[in-house]
């Protein structure tokens, strides 16, 4: 007696979207609509007839200057500062690791107001280091541009940390290794062969930081205030219009809405997949 054997029907692959159960096709949609609906309610609402007159006005350029400078600085001290972090979080044991990491990703659940005030309670004048910043340099932080600076980067860092310590977990440490055991120095190995690896992560994180950063409201506006060209940043140009003048509100808004459409879409599609 022969015993055929069973051979293995071959399936066609399934169309995309084909067989989506109901139950969650249904949320999924209603999620999208959440998140659309509100930016397509700002378009539809601008005033495109005077927005050009809305944009050409120097109080907006100021505000849209200072946001770029001020969420580029900042991004740049994060990376400076966050990124030997990072490293230390995924390639070290020490005591206490977890709870430095929980502290770490502290800003990303706190309210921003909240970051501000324990800004102030630090940096400020009369801080736990500001009074000392005060007394020894004469140096001033809260109600200042640098104050921006340093609200902005307490409140996007952690998501620098977080992208560049993910992408260093993933990494191949024996490359490192390699390159101490052929002499190399901890420092040199990172900078040489570690940092080249994980250059796609550091962008990313980069970005996701620069985004948040341009966007920070509630830390900026408790820690440096809303002065016009010294602290005002794009957002709080926002809150200031809105509050008198809507239209103008919603055109600074549309502004907020393209850079960040921009800045995203020309950049998140090829460095995100390395996170």
């Amino acid at each position: 007696m022969s015993i055929r054997r069973a051979t293995p029907r071959k399936t066609r692959p399934r169309a995309p979207g084909r067989g989506v159960p109901p139950a969650l096709l249904l949320p999924a949609l209603l999620g999208l609509a959440f998140l659309l609906v509100p930016l397509l309610a700002l378009l539809l609402r601008a005033p495109w007839r005077s927005l050009p007159e809305q944009l050409t006005s120097p109080q907006v350029w100021e505000a849209l200057r200072l946001s770029l400078v001020c969420a580029t600085t900042a991004t740049a001290l994060s990376l400076v500062v966050g990124v030997p972090l990072a490293w230390l979080l995924a390639r070290t044991d020490f005591p206490g690791r977890g709870l430095v990491r929980a502290l770490v990703t502290l800003p990303l659940v706190l309210p921003p107001v909240v970051g501000g005030v324990a800004l102030l309670l630090a940096l400020g004048r009369n801080g736990v280091v500001g009074q000392w910043l005060d007394a020894w340099f004469g140096i001033t932080l809260p109600f200042t541009t640098t104050g921006v600076v340093l609200a902005e980067t307490f409140v996007a860092m952690p998501f620098l940390v977080i992208s560049v310590e993910g992408t260093l977990r993933a990494a191949d440490p024996r490359y490192e290794e390699a390159a101490t055991t052929l002499g190399a120095s901890r420092f040199t190995a990172f900078r040489r062969v570690t940092l080249p690896l994980i250059a796609p992560g550091v962008a990313a994180g980069a970005v996701l930081a620069w985004a948040r950063a341009l966007g920070e409201f509630g830390a900026t506006i408790t820690f440096a205030g809303n002065f016009p060209g010294r602290t005002q940043t794009m957002p709080l140009a926002v809150y200031l219009a809105l509050q008198s003048d809507p239209a103008a509100a919603i055109a600074l808004s549309l502004v907020l809405l393209a850079v960040s459409i921009a800045v995203l879409a020309g950049l998140r599609d090829r460095w995100m997949r390395a996170v």
